[in-house]
């Protein structure tokens, strides 16, 4: 069984907790969504609460790839790897928005 290895420079720490408080945010979003759906509430009342989560998560999207960034991206600039670090950020960016609509 091969191992996996976390890479040499991850999220700052600042970035990975705002990340993590946004997902517990959705997560509460989620459940209320269940909540309504189970009430039997308006599908209006699910679909806008459905759209503010949309938004939300493309905010987590956002966060994460500005992390991306700041911290996998620049070390391969830093170690003069600029095209790896183009690739880097097209790869996750091409990744990003074909999910985000």
């Amino acid at each position: 069984m091969s191992q996996v290895y976390a890479p040499v420079v991850y999220l700052r720490p600042h970035v990975e907790r705002r990340i993590h408080n946004r997902l517990k945010r959705l997560e509460g979003q989620v459940r209320g969504v269940q909540r309504l759906l189970a009430q039997h509430q308006s599908c209006d009342d699910l679909l806008m609460q459905l759209g503010a989560i949309k938004q939300a998560l493309n905010g987590v999207m956002v966060e994460l790839l500005d992390g991306h960034i700041e911290t996998c991206v620049a070390e391969s600039v830093e170690k003069g790897q600029g095209m790896k670090a183009l690739a880097s950020l097209r790869g996750a960016l091409s990744h990003a928005l074909r999910h985000a609509s």
